[in-house]
């Protein structure tokens, strides 16, 4: 479907001059058949497109706005930094001061190093596991998106899931040949793969909370299985938190399932919306990086004095009594409203949740691992996506993303938000 006029016009300029239109996949909206929304501002829990219409947005910039579009706290800490400068690519105060917030909420971060991506984050963690033990191959999870580095391009999620790309051109084979992947929730195949090739294993990395295929939480003992076996061979074992950390608990899934990591990966909410990723963990592998050690790893814009402040102003606020508590209220109101409307009008879906992370995937489920994700009608989710959107509610395109509640969502969102979902439904 074409989306509004100017929309449609500024898609078609952007075409001719960046591929497929946009400068992430998913934007596309390729999988639900929905031409892009470009935006034009975000105020609260509302974005409005650039033809003024409003929506109840669920997408929170990919999960970084916790706090919601333009939170005053936030924006001030930027604004005093403008006055100051851009970035100096020199050390300041404020990467300091965000890393010991860190370091103090994360049990198993003793170091952090700061960088500007997601991506940067997990490529540099697995570079640092491999110098750390010696060893080179990789395991991950069917269905875990750990950015687009070569060697973690392996049944990836995310971007990939939703486009169907199984790998992608341009990767050697001979890149991800080291890397392994296997079924996430899978102990026993996990079990037997350390048992056979634990000596050769330098990291399990993992998404401690699966956002990138729909929002998939960890079975009972999967995590102390992941914890217990790498221990037992000597891998580095890497939680994936860009997404969940911060966002499903203080001190993100570890805390929350207390399981610890011996490298967390950071990104998205510790630099409160503005580009941003770290990678911290244990000291003695934190000390292999350079300049301290001999594995390198750079960037002009690491650390940076805007996506600091943003940082430490939104990690300010989330220590706020009782702020996860009524995230919770509200992200569980949504869910459990979800399911009674979808049990009313006899559609077949499955709800995961943990947080105000939230997954809705078009099947009678269980949805615990890639391939169930993928038993999902993406043509129903699809239709579902379309409808939502007429009404005023911005979802993520693609089953294969979650959704993302805000402290900006108040009852009333959430209320508008379901009786939008009662008429869609009533027409699927």
């Amino acid at each position: 479907m074409k989306s509004d006029p100017r929309s449609y016009r500024l898609f078609q300029r952007a075409r001719e001059v960046i591929p497929g239109g946009v400068n992430s996949p998913v934007r596309a909206g390729k999988a639900v058949a929905q031409d892009p929304l470009f935006i034009e501002k975000g105020d609260g829990c509302r974005i409005y497109d650039v033809e003024g219409s409003e929506y109840i947005d669920y997408v929170c910039s990919w999960g970084p706005l916790i706090l919601g579009h333009r939170h005053p706290e936030v924006i001030k800490a930027v604004q005093d930094v403008l006055a100051r400068g851009v970035s100096f690519g020199a050390p300041v105060d404020l990467e300091v001061e965000l890393a010991e917030m860190i370091v103090e909420a994360v049990d198993a971060v003793e170091m952090v190093r700061m960088v500007n991506s997601g991506t940067e984050a997990t490529m540099s963690a697995v570079r640092a596991s491999r110098a750390y033990t010696g060893r080179d191959l990789i395991v991950k999870f069917d269905g875990c998106y750990h950015g687009h580095a070569d060697h973690l391009l392996v049944a990836a999620g995310s971007g990939v899931a939703t486009l169907n790309i199984p790998g992608s051109p341009g990767v050697p084979d001979a890149v991800v040949a080291h890397t392994l992947s296997l079924p996430y929730n899978d102990i026993g195949a996990f079990e037997s793969l350390m048992k056979e090739k634990g000596d050769q294993i330098a990291a399990v990395i993992v998404e401690p909370v699966a956002g990138n295929m729909g929002m998939v939480a960890p079975e009972p003992g999967f995590l102390e299985a992941l914890r217990r076996e790498t221990e037992k061979c000597g891998a580095v074992l890497i939680f994936d938190e860009v997404m969940c950390g911060f966002r499903v608990a203080w001190g993100g899934a570890q805390r929350l399932y207390g399981v610890n990591a011996d490298l967390t990966c950071f990104g998205k909410i510790v630099g409160g919306g503005m580009p941003v990723g770290a990678y911290g963990g244990k000291k003695e592998i934190m000390e292999q990086i350079a300049p301290q050690g001999p594995v390198y790893q750079a960037g002009t814009l690491s650390g940076n004095p805007l996506a600091m402040a943003a940082g430490i102003a939104t990690l300010k606020q989330l220590q706020k009594p009782g702020f996860y508590q009524a995230l919770e209220e509200n992200s569980a109101r949504l869910a459990e409203g979800l399911g009674r409307i979808a049990q009313r009008m006899g559609v077949e879906v499955t709800l995961n949740r943990v947080g105000s992370m939230m997954g809705m995937f078009f099947t009678p489920g269980p949805v615990r691992n890639f391939e169930e994700a993928k038993t999902s009608d993406t043509d129903r989710f699809a239709a579902y996506y379309r409808a939502m959107l007429e009404k005023g509610i911005y979802l993520a395109p693609s089953q294969f993303e979650a959704v993302f509640l805000s402290a900006a969502h108040e009852t009333a969102d959430i209320d508008t938000t379901l009786a939008a979902a009662e008429a869609v439904m009533a027409g699927l």
